[in-house]
């Protein structure tokens, strides 16, 4: 079922409602991503989400990172779940980005769940918090559980969320049907997510089964196929699709009901949100 803040993206949806502004990976466009910076960023630039991919070490600790391996995004080698923790947190994720990023590490989820905490929980006085609430959004977090993982990992990555007082504020997903039923097995309570790449034929029915309030999948599903994206809202299903980056399809994706936009572009999209 739908959680209270799902409910209302959903019902805003066939109006001019707000729209969901998702950092992927963090603003990834102007910072490494899944980094500290690009969440910092991510804020900084009115982000709504912050969206982050997470995978767990040979020793256990769930670290913030998308790829299986970590050649891609680091100046070392080989799978995540096959490297220890201090192995990976010696390694550079900054500089293949930009030399202005070198020495930026991997982030340990404990480390990006305690930089979104002031901006997921706002204080009463902004200086608690470090922003003014009327002026900046309460961010909220969108959380990847990559596979492998199983349910004593899944278990992990949802208590760390719950140690840091951000199990309320926090939309866990998975492309992996089994993960999400991992996830509602460890807290039912939590809200969860289902990623696709295109919609599956019975969407609404599959969303059902897994209990999700939100079902993401690509941009192009979205534009082919608005009428399952109605059919999702009807059913209080949120669809906020991936990896919106082509400026000239928001205008269509948001014809189409999407409660938001997962995009490397999180300051243009604020922007073109606010005067739409």
């Amino acid at each position: 079922m739908a959680g209270t803040h799902d409910k209302a993206a959903v019902a805003g949806m066939h109006g001019k409602a707000a729209l969901h502004r998702v950092a992927h990976r963090g603003y990834s466009a102007v910072a490494p991503e899944n980094t500290l910076p690009a969440f910092a960023a991510g804020v900084l630039s009115g982000a709504t989400f912050i969206e982050f991919d997470v995978r767990t070490t040979a020793d256990g600790v769930p670290v913030v990172i998308h790829d299986r391996t970590v050649d891609r995004t680091t100046d070392g080698s080989g799978k995540v779940w096959e490297l220890a923790f201090d192995e990976i947190a010696g390694l550079d994720a900054g500089s293949w980005f930009s030399p202005a990023f070198t020495g930026v590490r991997v982030p340990r989820l404990t480390d990006a769940l305690a930089l979104l905490h002031p901006h997921a929980v706002l204080a009463d006085s902004a200086g608690a918090a470090g922003i003014v609430p009327v002026a900046a959004p309460r961010v909220e977090v969108l959380l990847e559980i990559k596979p492998p993982a199983d349910l004593a990992q899944v278990k992990n990555i949802i208590g760390q969320v719950a140690d840091a007082g951000l199990l309320d504020r926090t939309v866990v997903q998975s492309f992996d049907p089994a993960i999400v039923c991992l996830v509602a097995e460890a807290a039912p309570d939590v809200r969860r997510g289902f990623l696709r790449d295109a919609f599956d034929p019975a969407q609404v029915e599959v969303a059902a089964e897994l209990g999700v309030g939100y079902c993401n999948p690509s941009v192009n599903a979205v534009l082919g196929s608005p009428e399952t994206v109605a059919a999702l809202a009807d059913a209080g299903v949120a669809v906020m699709p991936w990896t919106a980056n082509d400026l000239t399809l928001w205008p269509d994706l948001v014809r189409a009901g999407v409660a938001g936009l997962i995009t490397d572009h999180t300051g243009e999209l604020t922007g073109w949100a606010r005067h739409r």
